[in-house]
């Protein structure tokens, strides 16, 4: 919400059909908001009710995240449904301390296309789902997941415990790291001058045809990086292993510190406003069954978020199938991990008749090959034994198939897997102790 990747997609542009009424609000670099106190400075990304952009807030001098949403009727109840969870959030962190994104400011600004909501959040960087993108995919070391875990888990912990609200939507899209991964991308790192006014010939009005400058730009761009794609293919074809190897990136000097994002599916544990929660990937057994949730759905899809940054892989892809559907083949995927569910389980929704018959067996997918974790880990992602076991065992209880049994935030900040010091910090401890022992001698 606060950066691009967490508005929504990254790479392809939010289309131009969408600038009417009720659509998006068309922002110019300079563009003044709420009476002149935020100028618009670059766009940060877009989602489907809304586009962010960096913002310079004068009355601060600071820069944020201005988030300005779609104008019709359903945007507007979407937008106010999620500056009401994120004042909640923000009312109860006087400190900045709880790994929740914070909300600065709210206003409505009025434009040609209708009157849009507007919502100031802190500036923050990319998502974890970029931070994988940018690993290649090859999972992180486990003292950056646990760092990033630490700092999930803290937010989790506040919402449920402290404000009783269910987020709904964890996944990595919804995490963003505190700074961005390139310094040069981030204002304050980068020593970005703010503009304060219209740069030469932006000027005010109509924007037609500063609009069509827009999308010839933007045209000329996407056939640059079409090009772009085509020639590293053919590099990457003739240079094979050897290119690749040029362009592993290092993660040393990334700052895993991260907050959670992104309330607009948020509800509170005793008014939930809707049975199917969750995106699919990180959709749990409850929710794809209707038989009820509790924050422990949000655990569920940490669980997933935790194996996706320790491994590059999704946790469950489910596809649809030969005489099954997308739910039934996720329901194997995970008793294919996890074990067969308990029958009480698999029977007790509202719609187990839909996958399981009375015994407790899918209807349509007969034959499991079963997984477990800690073998998957080791077999597949080659984790050392005893990395594996340990991660296993604090994962494992996450991804319990009964809800009431997974741990909480609280519990899971405890478990000794969050609490071990790495080799290397070890090491360095070590060398250093050593050091001061010879300059005393």
């Amino acid at each position: 919400m606060s950066c691009s990747s967490s508005s929504g997609s990254e790479g392809e542009e939010e289309g131009f059909d969408s600038y009417r009424k009720g659509g998006y609000h068309a922002v110019r670099i300079g563009d003044p908001f709420s009476g002149g106190r935020y100028i618009a400075q670059r766009k940060l990304g877009w989602g489907q009710f809304s586009t962010v952009w960096l913002a310079y807030d004068t009355l601060s001098s600071s820069y944020v995240a201005l988030k300005i949403q779609k104008s019709a009727q359903q945007f507007a109840q979407a937008a106010l449904h999620e500056i009401e969870f994120l004042s909640a959030a923000a009312d109860g962190d006087l400190q900045n301390t709880k790994c929740v994104v914070r909300l600065i400011d709210h206003f409505k600004h009025a434009g040609p296309n209708g009157q849009h909501l507007c919502m100031v959040l802190e500036f923050l960087g990319d998502s974890l789902l970029r931070l994988i993108r940018y690993n290649r995919y090859k999972g992180l070391k486990l003292d950056k997941v646990r760092e990033i875990c630490r700092c999930v888990l803290t937010g989790l912990d506040y919402l449920h415990r402290e404000l009783g609200m269910i987020h709904s939507d964890l996944k990595p899209e919804n995490i963003l790291l505190c700074s961005t991964i390139d310094p040069c991308k981030d204002p304050v790192r980068s020593g970005l001058t703010p503009l304060l006014e219209k740069p030469e010939g932006n000027a005010n009005g109509g924007g037609g045809s500063s609009t069509m400058n827009l999308i010839e730009k933007k045209l000329k761009r996407r056939a640059k990086r079409a090009v772009a794609k085509i020639s590293e293919r053919r590099v990457s074809m003739v240079g094979g292993e050897e290119a690749s190897s040029k362009t592993e990136k290092s993660l040393d000097g990334i700052d895993m510190r991260c907050k959670v994002v992104d309330f607009g599916n948020a509800c509170w544990a005793d008014k939930q406003f809707a049975e199917e929660i969750q995106t699919r990937q990180y959709r749990a057994p409850e929710v794809i069954l209707q038989s009820g949730y509790s924050f422990s759905v949000d655990m569920w899809s940490f669980g997933c978020t935790a194996f996706e940054l320790v491994t590059g892989d999704m946790l469950f892809a489910p596809k649809e199938g030969n005489g099954y559907g997308e739910d039934e083949d996720h329901l194997a995927l995970m008793m294919e991990l996890l074990g067969k569910m308990p029958r009480k389980i698999a029977i007790g929704g509202a719609r187990s008749k839909d996958y399981f018959d009375r015994h407790g067996d899918l209807k349509r997918i007969r034959r499991l090959k079963y997984w477990p974790l800690d073998r998957l880990l080791v077999d597949k992602y080659k984790l050392p034994e005893a990395e594996a076991k340990e991660f296993a065992e604090f994962l494992s209880p996450i991804l319990e198939f009964a809800p009431e049994k997974r741990p909480t935030a609280q519990q899971c900040l405890e478990h000794p897997w969050m609490n071990v010091v790495s080799t290397q910090n070890n090491a360095d401890n070590v060398e250093s102790q050593m050091r001061n022992l010879h300059i005393k001698g």
